[in-house]
């Protein structure tokens, strides 16, 4: 039987520059991968054919995604095996825990025919800035747009009814954990729930909550409490001992927009834009922030500022959008360069050394 696949980002383009999660959920494994070399040499089509070559035996993958480019991977974990592979290029950089022991490096540059990139070394070197520079004005629009969307959450703040948002989390905390504390520590995973990609905002909540019998969507405007009180949740599942899966957003790695806990089957998470979903499965519920703890008629007696301040928050993100696609577009210019410097017979011979040395690991468990 082919086992489950889940798919999530654990780094992201964000209003903070990149941020990364990688090691949250790298850090606790038995062994880990880390691949080196750079662009068009193979690393994410490796992954992804080592993740079937397993699946298909019956083992469950995580995909893990690249925010620059939402099609390809950056890794995939064996939960069931404790086995990590990983992109270990910039920016998502694994700090090694036992390097040797539980880290091992492979050098996909060995694939690589010098010559041909030495003779393309100033071409290389314009992609490479270009890249870098697009990124930086990335960042920066985002950086703009968060700005711009602290102008929006203060509207609501400043007519947030707290008595009420209190009441509503004290009530989802009863409701979810009741007076159970389980008798070991908490698993916390730190993850994205979705991600700015050069093709927009890209997630994968459907997937990631598929199994989930029991779903609450969150409704309500910027800072109508969405984040406060996922964290006051995520605080009390720790505290009682109950795994989390704690889903950030992609455009502000403060703020939290998702937390599933598997062992209860719940999942309850941020479901406005741009990652709005609604009920469709039995057991779905909306949590509506506004209509709870927001005082009545908010949104009329600022209509028009709410209006100015999205429109102004919506063309800093195409902004930002926009230099992400011009980063990418270098980055897939530095991708062809590379790619016709490497021998993808040596990259497939390392596939099956990688492939080999998992199954000895499985064998010997």
């Amino acid at each position: 039987m082919t086992g489950k696949e889940w798919h999530y980002f654990a780094g992201g383009n964000t209003a903070k520059g990149f941020y990364s999660q990688f090691d949250s959920n790298f850090a606790v494994l038995e062994k880990v991968f880390i691949l080196k070399g750079g662009p068009g040499n193979g690393k994410s089509t490796m992954i992804k054919n080592i993740a079937r070559t397993f699946q298909e035996k019956g083992y469950d993958v995580e995909y893990i995604h690249c925010s620059s480019d939402s099609d390809s991977i950056d890794g995939i974990i064996f939960p069931a095996l404790s086995i990590g592979i990983v992109d270990g290029t910039a920016p998502h950089i694994i700090e090694p825990k036992v390097p040797g022991a539980i880290e091992e490096y492979v050098n996909l540059g060995c694939a690589w025919d010098s010559q041909q990139l030495s003779a393309k070394k100033d071409v290389l070197i314009h992609y490479i800035n270009e890249k870098e520079k697009a990124y930086e004005l990335a960042y920066q629009a985002f950086a703009e747009a968060l700005a711009i969307h602290d102008e929006w959450e203060s509207i609501y703040i400043s007519n947030m009814d707290y008595e009420k948002l209190n009441s509503l989390t004290e009530e989802l905390n009863t409701f979810f954990f009741r007076e159970i504390i389980l008798n070991k520590e908490s698993n916390i995973r730190h993850r994205f729930l979705g991600a700015a990609t050069p093709k927009g905002a890209v997630d994968f909540i459907p997937n990631l909550t598929v199994d989930i019998r029991k779903r609450y969507f969150l409704k309500g405007r910027p800072g109508s409490g969405k984040s406060t009180l996922l964290k006051k949740i995520a605080n009390a599942a720790e505290s009682k001992g109950f795994d989390v899966e704690i889903y950030h957003c992609g455009f502000d790695p403060n703020s939290l927009d998702m937390l599933i806990f598997r062992e209860l089957g719940i999942a309850i998470f941020d479901s406005t834009a741009p990652h709005e979903y609604f009920p469709d499965c039995e057991g779905d519920e909306i949590i509506d922030l506004y209509k709870i703890a927001i005082y009545p008629e908010t949104d009329e007696m600022h209509e028009k500022e709410i209006s100015t301040i999205s429109a102004r928050y919506r063309e800093k993100m195409n902004e930002g959008t926009a230099y992400l696609a011009e980063a990418k577009k270098s980055h897939d210019q530095l991708e062809a360069i590379y790619k016709k410097a490497v021998d993808f017979k040596k990259v497939d011979e390392i596939q099956y050394k990688i492939e080999e040395k998992i199954k000895d690991l499985i064998n010997s468990k």
